[in-house]
C-alpha cells in the first residue's frame, strides 16, 4: 500500500521539477536576448559617441576657428591670443584673511619692559 503512494509522489516530484527547470530554461534565454539587446544599444552609444567627438574635432580645428574669429570680429570682437594678453602672477591681488575680533583683551601698560608690574 505504502509503495504505489511513494511512486505517485515520486512522479508528481519529478514532474514538478521538470516544469520548473523548463520555466527557468525560458526565463534564462529570455534574460540572454535581453542581454543582447543592451550589448547591442552600448554598441550604438559607442558609435555615436566616436562620431559626436570626431564632429567636435572637426569642428575645432584652429585654422577654422581663426577664420571664424575674422569673419564675426565687428560682431564679436575676439581678438587673437597673444603672449601680451596674459598677466604675471606677480600681479594678482589675494584678499586678506579675516581679522578676528578681539575677545578678552590685555592691558599692557601696566606690564613693565622687564615682566614685572610697573609701580605707577
Amino acid at each position: 500500500m505504502m509503495r504505489p503512494l511513494m511512486y505517485v509522489v515520486a512522479a508528481l516530484t519529478v514532474m514538478g521539477l521538470a516544469f520548473w527547470a523548463y520555466q527557468e530554461n525560458y526565463r534564462t534565454q529570455q534574460e540572454i536576448r535581453g542581454v543582447r539587446t543592451l550589448h547591442a544599444q552600448i554598441g550604438d552609444a559607442h558609435e555615436r559617441l566616436r562620431m559626436l567627438r570626431a564632429e567636435w574635432a572637426y569642428l575645432n580645428r584652429p585654422d577654422r576657428l581663426i577664420d571664424l574669429a575674422e569673419l564675426n570680429f565687428d560682431r564679436l570682437g575676439l581678438l587673437p591670443l597673444a603672449p601680451e594678453a596674459f598677466g604675471d602672477i606677480a600681479t594678482i591681488i589675494y584678499p586678506l584673511p579675516d581679522i578676528l575680533p578681539i575677545s578678552d583683551p590685555i592691558d599692557v601698560r601696566s606690564v613693565a619692559p622687564g615682566g614685572g608690574e610697573d609701580p605707577l
